[in-house]
C-alpha cells in the first residue's frame, strides 16, 4: 500500500530515511565516515599548542557545511588552508586545513549524489501516490466519514445523548429534550458556575398536530422552538441528540421556523411585514412531511387583527397535515385549541412567587401573560389592580373560566399518559437487556463449540498461546483424559491445562520499502 512504502521511505519530520534506498545509506555512511575523518584532522590540529595559540578560541566550527579554523588575523598563512571569510572585525579569518580540503570537497560531491538520489526516489513515490489517486482519494473520503462518526460519537457520549427511534408515521415524542448550545454554555470545569439546563417533554403528531404555546416574556418559548427544530436537524443529520431513551422522532421532508425580528430597510419592511411574507412562504410549501416552527404569531399589529391573520394561518397548517408549533401572546388564539380537533395548548411555567421563569413545558395546559399579578407583586396598588381586572374583556374572563374548568382533567390525563409511556418503557428495556443476554450467551457457546473443536485436532508440533504464561508455544504431546497439554517455550517445556490454551495472534510481514 503506498501509505506503509511512504511511511517507510520517509520519516515523521519529512526527511527521506538512510534505509529508503541501498545506494543512499551507502552515500550517507560515506559522508559520515569523510566528517569524522574532518574531524580527527581538526581534533589533532587543536592538540598541537602552536596551532591553539593562534586561534581565537580553541574550537573548530563551519563554514557553508566545510568544517574551519577560527585563525587569528595576525598568524595569516600559518596553518596551510584556505581562507574562506573573516569576521565583521577583521580579527579572525576562517581557515579551512589543506588537510581536510580533498575530504571537505568529496563531501560536496558524494552531498550532490545524495540530493539526486533523494530526488529519484521523491520521484518514485510521486509516481505511486499518482497511480494510486483513485484509491488515495477514496481512502481519504473514507477517513473524513469516519472523522465525522467519531466526532458524533464524542458529542453523544459528552453530553449523555441518545439516538431516537424513528417514526414513519409523522409522530414525535421527546423526553427530557435539552438544548445543545445552552448545554455548552452552562457546562464548566468550575463546580459553582456549573448550571443545569431545564428539559422539557414534547408531542406532535399523535393527539394533536398543532402545539400553541403561550406564556410570559422570557419564560423560554422561543428556546423550546429552537430545540425541537435542532433535534429533528440533527436526529436527520445522524448525530445523537441530548434527550432521554425512548424518544421518538419521524423524518421531516422540510423544516421552516420563522424566529427574530424581520426588519428590512433594504425592502422596505416592517418587523410584521417581514414575519407575515415569511409565514405566507410557509403556508405555500408545507405538507404532511413538514415542521414548522412560528415564534409569536400574530405579533407586530393590531391584536384583533393578528389573532384573525394567527387563526387564518393555524387553520391552513392544519389543513396541509403539517406538524406545527407556534408561540404567541394573544390570548384569543388559545381558544383555537378547544375547535380544532389537531390542536392543542401548552405552556411555559411562570413562578408568581418568585417573579421568574420556570422554563418548564405543560402540555394541555394554556399560559398567562401574568401581568397583571407581576405589577400586583411590584407595589401596584390595589385600586389599580382592581381597575385592570375590570378592564378585561368578557370574553377573556370566559375563556379563563373555561380553561380553569378543564385544567384539572388534563393534568391527570397527561399524568396518566406518562406513566403509561414509562411502565412501557420500563418493559421495553427489561425485554432489550434479555435478548442482549440471550445474544451474548449464544455467542459464547458458539465460542466454546469452536475452541473445543480446535482443541480436539492439536497435534505435536501445532503452535499455541500459553494465556497462563502469556506466551506462545509448541505442543509436545496432549493429555486430553487430564485436560492438560506438554507444551515447550524455548528450552522449557510444562505442562499446562487445556483451558489456558488458544490459537496464536498471526504475525504480519512488513512490505520492503527498497527504492
Amino acid at each position: 500500500m503506498p501509505a506503509g512504502t511512504i511511511s517507510q521511505a520517509i520519516d515523521p519530520r519529512g526527511k527521506v530515511r538512510d534505509t529508503a534506498s541501498n545506494k543512499l545509506a551507502n552515500l550517507r555512511a560515506t559522508i559520515d565516515k569523510a566528517r569524522d575523518q574532518i574531524s580527527s584532522v581538526c581534533a589533532r590540529l587543536l592538540k598541537q599548542t602552536r596551532t591553539v595559540r593562534m586561534l581565537q578560541y580553541a574550537n573548530a566550527t563551519f563554514h557553508n557545511d566545510r568544517m574551519v579554523l577560527p585563525l587569528k588575523a595576525e598568524h595569516r598563512g600559518r596553518i596551510p588552508g584556505i581562507i574562506h571569510r573573516s569576521s565583521d572585525s577583521g580579527a579572525t579569518l576562517f581557515v579551512e586545513p589543506a588537510e581536510a580540503v580533498e575530504l571537505n570537497n568529496s563531501i560536496v560531491r558524494l552531498r550532490q549524489s545524495e540530493q539526486k538520489e533523494v530526488n529519484r526516489i521523491l520521484q518514485a513515490l510521486s509516481r505511486l501516490v499518482h497511480d494510486n489517486t483513485q484509491s488515495i482519494a477514496s481512502t481519504l473520503e473514507a477517513l473524513a466519514v469516519l472523522d465525522l462518526i467519531t466526532a458524533k460519537h464524542r458529542y453523544g457520549k459528552q453530553y449523555e445523548c441518545q439516538c431516537p427511534d424513528v417514526r414513519d408515521d409523522g409522530v414525535m415524542y421527546l423526553q427530557q429534550a435539552r438544548h445543545p448550545l445552552l448545554l455548552d454554555l452552562f457546562q464548566s470545569d468550575d463546580e459553582a458556575d456549573r448550571r443545569d439546563v431545564v428539559p422539557i417533554d414534547v408531542r406532535l403528531g399523535d393527539d394533536f398536530d398543532l402545539l400553541i404555546v403561550t406564556g410570559p416574556n422570557t419564560g423560554g418559548k422561543t428556546v423550546t422552538l429552537k430545540t425541537i427544530g435542532l433535534m429533528a436537524v440533527m436526529a436527520q443529520s445522524g448525530i445523537p441528540i441530548p434527550v432521554a431513551a425512548g424518544s421518538e422522532i419521524p423524518i421531516f421532508r422540510k423544516v421552516f421556523i420563522d424566529v427574530g425580528d424581520e426588519q428590512s430597510l433594504e425592502q422596505s419592511l416592517s418587523t410584521f411585514s417581514g414575519h407575515m411574507s415569511h409565514i405566507l412562504d410557509i403556508c405555500r410549501r408545507a405538507g404532511r412531511h413538514s415542521l414548522v416552527l412560528i415564534d409569536e404569531l400574530g405579533a407586530g399589529t393590531d391584536p384583533d387583527e393578528g389573532t384573525a391573520i394567527g387563526r387564518a394561518v393555524i387553520g391552513e397548517l392544519i389543513k396541509a397535515g403539517a406538524k406545527t408549533i407556534v408561540t404567541t401572546h394573544l390570548s384569543a388564539l388559545k381558544g383555537v385549541a378547544y375547535t380544532e380537533a389537531r390542536a392543542d395548548n401548552a405552556s411555559v411555567e411562570f413562578d408568581v412567587e418568585t417573579l421568574r421563569p420556570t422554563f418548564h413545558l405543560r402540555l394541555g395546559e394554556p399560559g398567562n401573560s401574568n401581568a397583571i399579578v407581576v405589577a400586583q407583586r411590584l407595589g401596584m396598588p390595589g385600586r389599580m389592580v382592581k381597575q385592570a381586572r375590570a378592564y378585561l374583556s368578557d370574553r377573556h374572563r370566559e375563556l379563563q373560566k373555561a380553561i380553569e374548568g378543564t385544567l384539572e382533567s388534563r393534568r391527570h390525563a397527561e399524568q396518566a399518559r406518562r406513566e403509561a409511556l414509562s411502565a412501557r418503557l420500563d418493559a421495553e428495556r427489561s425485554r432489550d437487556e434479555y435478548e442482549q443476554q440471550r445474544r451474548d450467551l449464544s455467542a459464547e457457546q458458539d465460542e466454546y463449540r469452536r475452541w473445543i473443536e480446535w482443541i480436539n485436532h492439536l497435534k505435536p508440533k501445532d503452535r499455541v498461546f500459553v494465556s497462563s504464561f502469556d506466551t506462545d508455544a509448541t505442543v509436545v504431546r496432549m493429555y486430553l483424559h487430564k485436560q492438560t497439554a506438554l507444551v515447550s517455550a524455548g528450552a522449557m517445556e510444562m505442562e499446562v491445562k487445556l483451558r489456558d490454551l488458544s490459537e496464536p495472534a498471526e504475525e504480519e510481514e512488513e512490505p520492503s520499502a527498497r527504492w
